[in-house]
């Protein structure tokens, strides 16, 4: 991957990220980590976007934006999805479950 593909790929992931982060609102961490992890997610998305979901649309230094696009939104949020399950699943196995008094 050339410069010219990575920089594509790397602005898609951007713009899924700060959609999700401050538009969206769709949060685990809600600071600067959580904004770069989307962004990071969103890179590995944008990359695979394109040969999972074809060729087609408008193409950009080697990229074809729309796949690139979806894939970044997809891997963002798949992540975010991921992790607020995982904190939900182990809040509830440490949360004391209310069980039959006893007298």
């Amino acid at each position: 991957m050339g410069l010219s593909p990575f920089l594509t790929v790397l602005i898609a992931a951007l713009v899924a990220a700060f959609v999700l982060h401050f538009v969206v609102r769709y949060r685990v961490l809600s600071g600067l980590d959580g904004f770069l992890g989307k962004w990071i997610t969103g890179w590995i998305g944008g990359w695979l976007g394109s040969p999972v979901l074809g060729h087609w649309a408008f193409r950009i230094g080697n990229v074809y934006l729309i796949p690139a696009l979806i894939g970044a939104f997809a891997g963002a949020f798949f992540v975010t999805a991921m992790l607020k399950a995982s904190a939900r699943a182990t809040a509830a196995a440490i949360s004391p479950q209310p069980g039959p008094q006893s007298r």
